[in-house]
């Protein structure tokens, strides 16, 4: 190997490595601002219990921590094993001791009844396999009032159906009226929409009615 072939081998692993580092950072400024504006719809303060429902890695777990301070509470659930490891591996880094890891499943979320002041979902709700199933069990999981946020995004055509997702979704996704119409029958207000949440996601804002 040359040493010229050498060097530009490695001026290209180093750019490799600078672009994987610069998207890591954006990313992170964007989970912290969608934390933010999650924070605000769902009117949380310190001292609530929130649940990040198909957490994933735990990034928006561990960034909502701050938010309910040391007496509040967050449950952070996921049906995957290898991704309940990485959240309790996040959750240790960051030393935090008020996040409750949740195995959830497909059909309910495996909270305690009436546990959370709110509750969001981002970028899950499009695999659930029995909406109807799961939108009751996040109804019965959050206090009367409480909010639910689910975050997700219109399929684009042709793309391919995941596997387990109800046929009438036409793709990899889920459209809004969709969610809505399944939410709502499960005893949900609709209460707000954002077409432009995040790079082609919408959110959609419910609540439990105080009479639940």
């Amino acid at each position: 190997m040359s040493p010229a072939f050498r060097a530009r081998r490695l001026l290209l692993v180093a750019a490799a490595c600078l672009a994987l580092v610069s998207l890591a950072e954006r990313t992170t400024a964007d989970n912290a601002s969608q934390t933010v504006s999650l924070v605000a719809l769902l009117e949380l303060r310190p001292g609530m219990t929130v649940a990040d429902v198909g957490a994933g890695r735990g990034d928006l777990t561990v960034l909502m921590v701050p938010h309910v301070g040391p007496t509040g509470r967050v449950y952070s659930t996921d049906i995957v094993d290898e991704r309940l490891a990485e959240i309790r591996a996040a959750v240790s880094r960051a030393h935090l001791q008020n996040v409750i890891v949740v195995k959830g499943a497909e059909r309910t979320t495996n909270l305690p009844d009436g546990c959370c002041h709110a509750i969001f979902i981002r970028d899950v709700y499009h695999h659930f396999p029995d909406p109807g199933s799961m939108n009751r069990s996040l109804l019965a999981s959050l206090k009367p009032g409480g909010g639910l946020a689910i975050i997700d995004f219109v399929p684009d055509v042709g793309s391919k159906l995941p596997n387990g997702a109800p046929p009438n979704r036409g793709g990899h996704g889920v459209l809004p009226a969709q969610v809505i119409e399944e939410v709502t029958a499960a005893g949900f207000s609709h209460t707000a929409s954002i077409d432009d949440w995040d790079e082609g996601m919408f959110l959609l804002l419910f609540r439990k009615p105080l009479g639940h």
